[in-house]
């Protein structure tokens, strides 16, 4: 896993608006996932790990861990992405190898939706 800039990872304000006003999406019972094309030669992740479906500060860093792992890993998407992960309430008591398989899922999921664009 290589290291990637700070700006690759956050989207900012702007950024998390743009994709919740216009966006694909795939979601499941652990994680909502979505995304709109961008105008960068990169894609960019946001996260929003809400407080309310997952109350320890520990169990919301390691899913975002895991998530960014995920999105390392899956790089390059076939085009530029801005992207946004939620939490849902399943995601609370679940393990790594379900929060992997549900990323799995979703980024397909996201790559076919926006090939078919």
């Amino acid at each position: 896993m290589g290291h990637f800039c700070r700006n690759r990872v956050s989207l900012g304000k702007r950024g998390f608006q743009k994709v919740f006003e216009k966006s694909y999406r795939c979601g499941d019972r652990l994680l909502l996932v979505l995304a709109t094309k961008n105008q960068e030669t990169f894609s960019r992740l946001g996260l929003a790990i809400s407080r309310k479906y997952i109350p320890r500060a520990v169990d919301r860093n390691h899913i975002k861990r895991l998530i960014r792992e995920s999105f390392y890993q899956q790089q390059p998407f076939s085009a530029p992405l801005d992207i946004v992960v939620m939490s849902r309430s399943g995601s609370r008591h679940c393990s790594k190898a379900e929060i992997d398989a549900s990323l799995s899922r979703h980024w397909q999921c996201i790559l076919n939706k926006i090939n078919k664009a």
